[in-house]
């Protein structure tokens, strides 16, 4: 498995898992721990959470099964983030769906993701959203809090575009070493705004949400997902891969980024289709043969 280096003491598995839906695959603990294992079997040791994620209970779900197996941490990095406010019956006091990136909304939720996930310290925190009533000040407060505590070693962003990522890095002291976007070939926006030419101007290697666009383009109908899937398997037929997915992973690994992909399923063989993308490499014409699908003509 492939490494990205992210600070000078943290490295993440170019795969990551994700566990967004980990509430949704109907998994008893041990099951769960399973999962863990084989997705570790592979070489992926890098898991993406999020406070809100199943209504709140992804992180708990994944802390179960951690504690059966508690030796399994030092081998992990955890990525967890927070900002997003959601009204959920496990959160009975929030009254609306809205951002909170104050100091003591984040302290509050480290604490308590640090005792879902059953871990004393978080590799990697990010802020969810961009807030626009983010105070910078309050937020790099409760990064220096957290960081001298020892409960977060590292910090990052996510969906932040170019102008506030640099907003909120001038108020922190530690580098802050990941933004998490929507990368896939479906979606070009951070591709065409800047966002990911940032990441390269940064050294902050990106980590991609949303991969495979929700499935979009493996089983869309629409003119556009219909054409992507046409350039994929014209270029899968070249690299000599006849999984759609592992075609799509492979386009996002090539780019000069350094990109990490965060996979969000529960079946290890979609999973392994991620790691084995890595092995492929495309070529220019490859790699814009499935460009130029995507936006539906040649470039300039």
């Amino acid at each position: 498995m492939q490494r990205i280096q992210l600070a000078t003491d943290l490295s993440i598995s170019k795969t990551v898992h994700g566990m967004m839906h980990l509430s949704g695959w109907n998994l008893s603990k041990e099951e769960r721990l399973s999962l863990i294992q084989e997705v570790m079997e592979t070489g992926i040791t890098t898991f993406d959470h999020a406070d809100i994620y199943g209504g709140y209970q992804c992180e708990s779900l994944f802390g179960e099964a951690l504690a059966l197996e508690p030796s399994l941490r030092e081998k992990m990095e955890i990525v967890t983030k927070c900002g997003i406010v959601l009204q959920s019956p496990n959160r009975p006091a929030h009254r609306s769906h809205h951002y909170d990136t104050s100091k003591a909304h984040i302290l509050n939720s480290v604490e308590q993701s640090l005792k879902n996930l059953s871990v004393e310290a978080i590799d990697l925190l990010l802020i969810h959203r961009p807030d626009p009533l983010m105070n910078p000040e309050e937020t790099a407060e409760a990064f220096d809090e957290l960081h001298r505590s020892g409960k977060v070693k590292h910090f990052g962003v996510s969906n932040f575009k170019r102008s506030q990522f640099n907003m909120l890095q001038s108020y922190v002291d530690q580098p802050l070493c990941t933004n998490q976007i929507e990368l896939s070939p479906y979606h070009l926006e951070n591709f065409e705004d800047g966002t990911l030419d940032m990441t390269i101007e940064k050294k902050t290697p990106p980590m991609a949400w949303s991969p495979l666009a929700g499935g979009k383009i493996l089983t869309g109908q629409d003119e556009k997902a219909v054409r992507i899937r046409a350039a994929l398997q014209e270029v899968g037929e070249e690299i000599g891969t006849d999984q759609l997915d592992e075609v799509i992973y492979a386009w996002l690994y090539t780019h000069p980024a350094n990109i990490s992909v965060i996979a969000g399923s529960g079946k290890i063989e979609r999973i392994q289709s991620a790691v084995n993308a890595q092995k492929y490499r495309m070529d220019a014409h490859q790699w814009f043969t499935i460009y130029q699908a995507v936006l539906g003509h040649d470039v300039p």
